[in-house]
């Protein structure tokens, strides 16, 4: 049975502005809250609890392949900041500095860490000596500082919380079977968790991460029609190694530095859900990644017999090994309703003096609204099955859009009216010249977002050039 969902008069429509009704989601769901430092945010419980269901699947995943979560300090002598010349000039405009401590002026003024790579590296230096010691594989979850001129809640901050994980191989060889394993984990996530498909491939020179030799992203498609990089993981060779002195005795006795990796995503990711799955109620959390996935609502609360009813339905969900919320406020029902559908709760189990009369539960469906009828004794079966079927139609719907908004384009002029009117990925072939990539951006403000690792080439000739081409890029604008 379906439900017509009423429209929540609190947000503003997407259609109408799609800025303000992310903003409206983001304050209104108690996601976060705005601090008196700009760019600065407060994670509220909620969306703190979506980043540690993000965080406990990574966490899983990372110890899995032999990783160890490890923190190192918040701030970075500016000394040992300027030893990676590229990597400085990369991150220099973003920087906070601290030249005070106490009430003296620091002779080498702390950067707060935009990045931890010269950290790590002064860290490995001190207890890397022999190929007995590689890999290091360490991860840390923290926050980083990077001074924004503009910013928006999870999307751009001035502080975001993150993970990073920083490598050190043996071999280059090593070195980049790390940096694509650490991509497809990513990639797992955004499809076995948050339910969103990724675009995954390799930057263009132009795009790649400060100090790295090749930067490998994963970027979602977002329903305005721009992309945001959603992740990202580093090959940087040994060049950090041998700005910081980084060796190691190899097998053949002889000193080598080791190869670098580092990779990460952060909270951004929480802003990728709100976009991708949202709709004008709320949020639409995919269930595997929703801190509450069901919530059990009682119905005429007042009437005799539904509280106890309520609770034993709660009692008897959480044997599926579900997140089971059980509301028995004295808030009216109604108000709940539009309350979790605001928070984008998966599913809405109501119980009220009819449903007891007959034995069944009402079970709502947020992503749909649909709504089905259950008897209890087959509640749990049906409900672990609703879990599998809404991630599955929430990832569908997204790649359906992903599909339908990725592009050919054979013609400057076609791929500028892909990125200005009909928006997603314009599909291009070109020649691997940075001027043609400079001129793109400046046309159409578009950037390349990836080279996909899929290539199946379309045309022959750049369309920007004329000249040979050479790799399938997506260009799409960009958060």
């Amino acid at each position: 049975m379906e439900n017509k969902q009423i429209k929540n008069e609190s947000i503003t429509s997407r259609s109408e502005d799609f800025a303000q009704w992310y903003t409206d989601i983001c304050k209104k769901a108690e996601l976060m809250d705005y601090t008196s430092a700009k760019g600065f945010i407060i994670y509220r419980p909620y969306g703190y609890a979506i980043w540690e269901e993000i965080q406990n699947y990574l966490n899983k995943r990372f110890k899995a392949t032999g990783h160890h979560n490890v923190y190192l300090p918040t701030v970075i002598p500016e000394s040992l900041f300027n030893k990676e010349k590229e990597h400085v000039a990369g991150f220099a405009p973003e920087t906070l500095i601290c030249t005070i401590g106490g009430q003296s002026e620091l002779e080498d003024r702390l950067i707060v860490r935009p990045t931890s790579e010269v950290l790590f590296c002064e860290h490995y230096a001190k207890v890397i000596s022999s190929y007995r010691d590689l890999p290091k594989l360490y991860n840390q979850w923290c926050s980083v500082v990077r001074w924004e001129k503009t910013t928006r809640p999870f999307l751009r901050g001035a502080e975001f919380l993150w993970q990073e994980g920083h490598t050190m191989h043996e071999t280059e060889e090593e070195a980049r079977t790390e940096a694509l394993q650490m991509l497809e984990i990513y990639d797992d996530l955004g499809r076995d968790v948050l339910a969103i498909p990724f675009s995954k491939g390799r930057k263009t020179e132009k795009e790649k991460f400060a100090g790295a030799l090749e930067t490998y992203s994963i970027e979602a498609l977002m329903p305005d029609g721009k992309a945001l990089q959603s992740g990202t993981t580093h090959y940087f060779g040994n060049g950090f190694a041998k700005a910081f002195g980084v060796q190691f005795q190899g097998r053949d006795g002889k000193l080598a530095n080791p190869h670098q990796t580092s990779w990460g995503v952060s909270t951004r990711l929480i802003g990728a859900i709100i976009m991708v799955h949202g709709d004008d109620n709320g949020l639409v959390l995919p269930p595997y990644v929703a801190p509450t996935q069901v919530v059990v609502i009682p119905v005429a609360a007042n009437k005799p017999g539904v509280i106890p009813a309520a609770r034993e339905l709660a009692k008897n969900l959480e044997k599926t090994g579900l997140r089971i919320s059980l509301d028995e406020s004295d808030k009216s029902a109604g108000w709940k309703f539009s309350e979790y559908e605001m928070k984008g709760v998966p599913i809405r189990v109501e119980i009220g003096p009819r449903d007891i009369e007959n034995g069944v539960a009402t079970v709502v469906k947020r992503n749909d609204g649909t709504k089905a009828s259950v008897k209890l004794e087959e509640l749990n079966d049906y409900i672990l099955n609703l879990v599998k079927v809404i991630h599955k139609e929430m990832y569908d719907k997204a790649l359906k859009y992903l599909l339908e908004h990725t592009t050919e384009a054979h013609s400057i002029e076609e791929l500028k009216d892909i990125v200005d009117n009909k928006g997603g990925y314009a599909k291009m072939m070109w020649c691997e010249d940075q001027a043609c990539e400079n001129k793109i951006k400046e046309l159409t403000n578009a950037t390349a977002r990836c080279i996909p690792f899929n290539q199946i080439p379309f045309d022959d000739v750049c369309p920007c050039c004329g000249k040979k081409a050479k790799k399938v890029v997506l260009f799409a604008k960009a958060y």
